[in-house]
């Protein structure tokens, strides 16, 4: 993954309402009032949301008739767990080469 669409994914996964937004997408599509019904913030605010999370690949909307339903786009997702994945296999290898490091001083001090 490029490190801007990472960039874009995780800063757009910053916002708890985004994430809720996504959680809620990820049951199936749904219209910007759907969308905002569970937040006491305004219409506007949650379309501002749906253009970040739209910027970042998170979600498509489409146009059908007078609505404009938002669908999620699990590819940028997958994209950063699987970044995150690397990383923790990553660090996980350090500390457990760590772990076998200290292990083995601690058996050679009490020799």
């Amino acid at each position: 993954m490029p490190a801007d669409q990472l960039d874009r994914t995780f800063a757009a996964l910053a916002d708890p309402i985004r994430r809720s937004i996504l959680a809620r997408l990820a049951e199936g599509e749904a219209t910007v009032n759907d969308l905002a019904e569970p937040f006491s913030v305004s219409l506007p605010a949650i379309s501002r949301h749906l253009k970040v999370l739209e910027r970042a690949g998170l979600i498509e909307r489409a146009r059908e008739a007078q609505w404009r339903p938002s669908r999620l786009q699990p590819a940028p997702l997958r994209d950063a767990a699987e970044w995150l994945t690397a990383r923790t296999r990553t660090w996980e290898g350090r500390m457990d080469r760590l772990d076998a490091h200290l292990t083995r001083k601690q058996k050679d001090r009490r020799r």
